[in-house]
């Protein structure tokens, strides 16, 4: 029985019209990355565990995809008197030949099994094989650092809409420098990029993780601020005294939750947001100082003026990745049922887990998948972005074929796609061929076009059929 043809969940083929539309995605990037001053560059596709691991949290190290020792250096397992499993199955005091063993803690068992054994993984993002990148090559590069990578990443995510297992990241990096015209310049990407691709409507929600060590210094609780941010988050959604009932839930206390009310009303304009954050964090120099930051960003950002975006400060916005130390920032298309499209922050002295200290950066990703989703949903997607075959010629038999393999030539020659069906068949075949191919023109040549040196050109749109020359048709095509 023939095996059924299935992709891994999570992963996509793409159809030529498709690849067509994610390269339109790309090439505006691209050439917006480019007019800001950026290099490209490219990494391997897996790196050392030692590179990765560690560095997004226990979260990101368990949806790593850990690429599996081979041949000889899992020798030492099969000879082993007790192997690995085994040691670690009693570290972590689970037997996993029983049965009644929870996919809980056989998850765990495997996990740091995995760990322990893979010495590679798949790329979790781009930023931090890129902060090894600038440590390998600090050589071989002018700072500050500017660079762009649009490449693939991997994450053994749970599949869902807008959400992959392997997707696209375009990245836009500076390293060596903490001043906050880059913060500016990335805010002045995101809206030239986005309104470029036809997206009127979106916010670029921006904080600064100093705020939110501001307050876990009011609160003295840094290691809630993540629980606290999420549930205030939700205060549009169920109010303030569902936001109270959940905190309450999980275990913050009532003088707790007194102390965290100013927060309550965070809502309005930014302007008016970032005076009652400046209030509250009256005695925390930190969030003081990334209130001053943000400030800074915004007036510039003003004074220069955006497109189309909605600049927002959301005190909510914490961002899950451990490195970020200063602006975080996040892009949501109003109107739309789709997570972050784009995202990032400044993340000082990454590199100096690689030995490079005192080296800050600040970068962000634009989510090409999810753009495209974005694009797809709301029909944004230009008509001419296809990968429409141009011209084909329809073959009328030998002779014919000859005459028209040479103006296909010079077709070619002026960047218009163009070929011939294969062979004589039909005419019904080859004009059905041309339809279910989206053709954009039917080019005719048969024996009285041969005499005349014309050629037959039909719109497959419009049904309009015009007797031209093949300059003349060069000029209409390329004009």
């Amino acid at each position: 029985m023939a095996q059924k043809p299935s992709i891994p969940k999570g992963t996509r083929d793409f159809l030529p019209d498709e690849v067509a539309k994610r390269n339109y995605i790309f090439d505006t990037i691209k050439a917006s990355f480019r007019k800001y001053g950026f290099e490209p560059i490219e990494t391997p596709s897996f790196e050392l565990t030692s590179t990765l691991l560690g560095k997004y949290g226990e979260e990101g190290d368990q949806l790593m995809f850990k690429i599996f020792p081979r041949g000889n250096k899992l020798r030492p397992l099969l000879n082993a008197t007790e192997t690995t499993i085994d040691i670690i199955s009693k570290e972590l005091n689970i037997d996993y030949n029983t049965n009644k063993i929870s996919d809980k803690a056989l998850d765990k068992l495997t996990n740091v099994f995995v760990n322990r054994m893979a010495e590679e993984v798949l790329r979790y993002d781009l930023t931090v094989p890129f902060a090894r990148f600038v440590v390998q090559h600090q050589n071989d590069l002018s700072f500050p650092f500017k660079r762009y990578q649009i490449q693939p990443v991997w994450r053994a995510d749970r599949p869902q809409k807008g959400r992959y297992r392997e997707f696209y990241q375009c990245d836009a990096d500076v390293v060596g420098s903490d001043s906050l015209i880059y913060e500016v310049d990335f805010i002045l990407l995101f809206d030239e990029v986005l309104s470029n691709l036809g997206l009127k409507d979106f916010t670029i929600k921006i904080n600064n993780r100093k705020i939110l060590a501001g307050i876990s210094e009011v609160l003295n609780a840094s290691d809630k601020i993540i629980d606290i941010t999420v549930s205030l988050d939700k205060i549009d959604k169920i109010g303030v005294v569902g936001v109270k009932n959940e905190l309450t839930k999980s275990g913050f206390s009532d003088s707790f939750i007194k102390k965290l009310e100013p927060l309550f009303d965070l809502r309005g304009s930014t302007k008016r947001k970032l005076k009652v954050i400046t209030e509250y964090l009256a005695n925390s120099n930190i969030g003081l100082e990334g209130v001053k930051e943000l400030l800074k960003v915004i007036k510039m950002v003003q004074n220069l003026g955006l497109k189309n975006a909605k600049l927002e400060f959301d005190v909510t916005l914490a961002r899950g990745l451990n490195y970020y130390t200063g602006a975080i920032f996040e892009v949501k298309a109003n109107g739309v049922k789709m997570g972050s499209i784009c995202g990032g922050g400044r993340y000082d002295d990454l590199t100096g887990v690689f030995g490079m200290k005192d080296m800050s950066g600040v970068g962000i990703s634009f989510g090409a998948d999810r753009i495209y989703d974005v694009l797809n949903e709301l029909n944004l997607f230009p008509k001419n972005v296809d990968a429409s075959l141009d011209v084909l010629f329809i073959n009328f038999g030998e002779k014919e074929q000859d005459a028209c393999l040479k103006f296909i030539k010079d077709l070619r020659a002026n960047n218009i796609s163009s070929e011939i069906y294969p062979s004589p068949v039909k005419v019904q075949k080859q004009m059905k061929y041309a339809n279910d191919r989206g053709v954009k023109y039917i080019a005719l040549v048969g024996e009285q076009e041969l005499e005349q040196g014309v050629i037959e050109l039909k719109n497959m749109q419009s049904g309009e059929q015009q007797t031209m020359s093949l300059e003349e048709i060069i000029t209409h095509l390329t004009h």
